[in-house]
């Protein structure tokens, strides 16, 4: 099967009924793994992006790589990717090229990452559980496209498809967000904290999403502060 034919299930699916919900101390729980799972989010992206955040929270106990939040477009399937290749070390690429931040491993806990980039200049920043790493140099002057396939649980290697079930996600997620603009430190902080937001366009307390195979929405089992 080819991509193209892998993608037109998603396409179908989105004309149809969109699940948009407050899932507020709500997660998607991926169970299976590996898994051919995936939910489909939906973003009013009115223009292409020159500065971006993404934040999510994540839980798993798994050790081999994974995919947390990919935005492929036509031109370039690893338009935004937040990757996890290892328990030690987060990738986080902009327009099919990355940087790398290596981490303490985890204590098979809660991890709350924000991610930021910003064209003029090509710093790119990572945040875990509400702390800045090194800021680093990614794709100074690129500019991220506007038509997109924005997907959680797999990584695309093209629009929309073309998964690899080894790199599929396992365990909880939470929290999603995608703004248009880099965070400022206080707002980094406080999307860690699960505080007061600005409006973004991908919000956990107004979610456009899709369910695509075995995702099931529950209810947290306990706070996820203080990971």
């Amino acid at each position: 099967m080819g991509h193209l034919q892998l993608w037109l299930p998603v396409l179908a699916g989105l004309t149809g009924i969109v699940a948009q919900e407050d899932l507020y101390r709500k997660v998607f729980v991926f169970r299976k793994d590996p898994s051919d799972a995936f939910v489909v989010l939906q973003a009013q992206l009115e223009q292409p992006l020159r500065n971006f955040t993404v934040c999510l929270r994540s839980y798993t106990d798994l050790s081999r790589p994974h995919s947390l939040f990919s935005y492929a477009t036509k031109a370039q399937d690893n338009e935004i990717l937040l990757f996890k290749p290892k328990p030690e070390e987060y990738r986080f690429y902009v327009g099919g090229k990355f940087v790398t931040f290596r981490v303490p491993e985890g204590r098979r806990d809660w991890e709350h990452v924000c991610a930021s980039w910003e064209s003029s200049t090509g710093i790119a920043e990572f945040w875990l559980n509400g702390k800045p790493w090194p800021r680093k140099g990614l794709q100074k002057g690129y500019t991220v496209g506007a038509t997109a396939a924005i997907l959680l649980g797999q990584e695309q290697d093209s629009f929309g498809g073309g998964f690899d079930l080894y790199n599929s996600f396992s365990g909880e997620l939470t929290d999603v967000y995608l703004w248009d603009t880099g965070l400022s430190p206080d707002k980094m902080r406080a999307a860690f904290l699960s505080l007061r937001l600005p409006p973004a366009l991908l919000a956990w307390n107004s979610l456009s999403y899709e369910v695509k195979g075995d995702v099931v929405v529950k209810a947290r089992l306990r706070e996820v502060l203080g990971a």
